[in-house]
């Protein structure tokens, strides 16, 4: 039963609207001069979008840098400059800022595979998400992932952390101090849970010390996508309907990415 709740409330949560277009369908058929003319409404479906992507602002910090991000757009032509138009250009890492990691990210093999972001699951990427909190007085680790107690079937889960609580993702310099997943809470998700994606808020879902190994158990597991500086501050804890897509960058293994959640 616990497996199964997830997919139960996905199918759940169009019911209202299809009970609509039934409606309009049905008059719509009773037409005697199959000329529909519906003149009722359908239902408004009360909906709150949140986004949870940091905007591109100056002050961004970057991986591993002291100086933050600077202006990634610039005007190469403008009015300003005897142009009949503007035109901007946008110069910036693939990783910056909210984006998504592909597996060719970490691993080599998935490079010469052309698992790229273009290459990336949107089934994953949208659908029902579940969002908790994290305990603040530790990383992920695979005794913080016991304690958490996600049931199996969740596939998509927001990690919000005590980065969220110091604010690491408005600060202009990168904090190596962040919190993430370490080896061994990797590993535990890996094998206890059937999570196909994985998103934190500051620019790493692994800490920083052991970055590297730590993506590498996550991206080897197939079907697994890390979604990295997600703003989720002040947003309650619960199951929301997560909207993201990268951009369509061919041979990139990452990229920036809009993300919302709907409630």
């Amino acid at each position: 039963m616990r497996e199964n709740y997830m997919v139960d409330m996905e199918r759940g949560c169009g019911l209202a609207l299809l009970l609509a277009i039934a409606a309009i369908a049905a008059a719509c058929a009773s037409d005697s001069n199959n000329i529909c003319q519906w003149h009722g409404e359908v239902p408004k479906m009360q909906r709150r979008i949140i986004d949870i992507s940091h905007a591109y602002r100056h002050d961004l910090p970057v991986w591993d840098s002291s100086t933050p991000l600077g202006s990634p757009v610039h005007l190469q032509h403008s009015f300003a400059n005897g142009s009949l138009f503007n035109l901007s250009e946008l110069k910036m890492g693939c990783h910056t800022g909210t984006h998504v990691d592909a597996p060719s990210h970490f691993l080599q093999e998935a490079y010469e595979e052309g698992l790229d972001v273009n290459s990336l699951d949107l089934e994953i990427l949208n659908g029902l998400v579940l969002l908790v909190d994290t305990p603040r007085e530790e990383n992920i680790t695979a005794h913080t992932m016991e304690k958490l107690n996600i049931p199996f079937g969740v596939e998509r889960v927001l990690f919000r952390t005590l980065n969220s609580d110091r604010r690491l993702m408005w600060r202009t310099n990168f904090e190596s101090s962040f919190s993430g997943f370490t080896k061994d809470g990797a590993q535990w998700l890996v094998d206890h849970t059937s999570i196909k994606l994985v998103g934190l808020d500051y620019l790493s879902v692994a800490t920083y010390e052991e970055a590297a190994e730590t993506h590498r158990i996550l991206l080897r597991k197939q079907g697994i996508i890390l979604l990295e500086g997600l703003d989720l501050d002040d947003i309650e804890v619960g199951i929301y309907v997560l909207h993201c897509l990268p951009m369509r960058l061919i041979n990139a293994e990452g990229s920036p990415i809009r993300c919302i959640l709907t409630k």
